[in-house]
């Protein structure tokens, strides 16, 4: 199963990580110096978030740490969320040692794109990134300067969510326990391999310490792929199928299977509802990928949802 033991969860916990959008696992005055929302005559929000890079060194597996570079402090950066209309203004601030961007999947205008040379915020510069929340789905963000897959593989990416701004994703008749779940990998050595994989960084967390869940309540996986230099990484759930939602820009499932297969920056949406107690096993079907700390479990209990 690769290294054991526990890492610190002192900057970024895996668990908490798992539930926590628009930086709502902060205290109220704490989370008001990253996130904001006002009303709008039209009925959506005003989403206004302040983000900066940082080059932090973050442990990976116990004992193992990496340089990495960071939104916010942490890998992956913090989850977006936002409903379809919504507008999206991001202060971005750079106190890195390198150019850095903010390329959003989704729809916007081309200035806002941070993918060109000229998009590209110097050490100690700061740019604002204002956009429509659309299309409704399943997102990212990551820094998109050169060389790209550098800035990726060292740690600046995150989730963007959009919701529908009517109707919702499978099950509609009770909120799902919902999770954000981003495969990666780190290549510790700079040989340009993996050493490490794991789902929200850290190498067997959730092996160690289970997702909780509860049976008969439908759970919703955002998953999102952004492993560097593999071309695919995947998600199988052991005792159980779940319904695929590709990229989220649809209501209806496009598939019911236990394996989901996705290359980089490709996500999709999972539902499923866990119909019996225990702990179920969840991993990469790349075995190397799942030896090397893709690994973890869901740990289902009875609860008011079971029939």
């Amino acid at each position: 199963m690769g290294p054991v033991g526990r890492v610190g969860t002192d900057r970024f916990n895996p668990t908490t990580f798992l539930r926590a959008w628009n930086f709502s696992h902060l205290p109220g005055e704490e989370r008001a110096k990253y996130y904001r929302e006002t009303p709008q005559p039209d009925g959506t929000l005003l989403r206004e978030y302040t983000l900066f890079a940082v080059d932090r060194e973050i442990e990976i597996a116990p004992g193992v740490f990496f340089p990495a570079w960071t939104y916010n402090g942490q890998v992956p950066g913090p989850t977006i969320r936002a409903t379809e209309g919504d507008r999206v203004r991001v202060t971005f601030i750079n106190q890195g040692a390198h150019p850095h961007t903010i390329h959003f999947h989704g729809w916007h205008p081309p200035e806002m794109d941070g993918s060109l040379p000229e998009h590209e915020v110097p050490p100690g510069g700061q740019f604002i990134y204002d956009f429509t929340a659309e299309p409704f789905g399943l997102h990212l963000y990551h820094c998109h300067a050169v060389p790209l897959k550098r800035h990726i593989h060292k740690g600046l990416y995150g989730v963007f969510i959009i919701d529908p701004r009517e109707g919702s994703w499978g099950s509609r008749e009770e909120t799902p326990d919902e999770l954000v779940m981003v495969m990666n990998g780190f290549d510790t050595n700079f040989d340009v391999e993996n050493e490490v994989y794991a789902v929200n960084t850290v190498a067997n967390f959730y092996a160690q310490e289970p997702i909780r869940v509860t049976v008969g309540q439908p759970v919703r996986i955002f998953l999102v792929n952004v492993t560097e230099f593999d071309l695919l990484n995947s998600l199988h759930l052991h005792g159980m199928f779940f319904d695929v939602y590709r990229t989220g820009t649809r209501l209806t499932t496009t598939e019911h299977t236990d394996t989901v297969m996705l290359c980089q920056a490709e996500r999709c949406i999972l539902e499923t509802t866990f119909r019996y107690p225990g702990n179920f096993m969840f991993h990469a079907h790349q075995t190397e990928f799942a030896e090397l700390g893709w690994m973890g479990l869901f740990r289902a209990e009875r609860g008011r949802h079971e029939t």
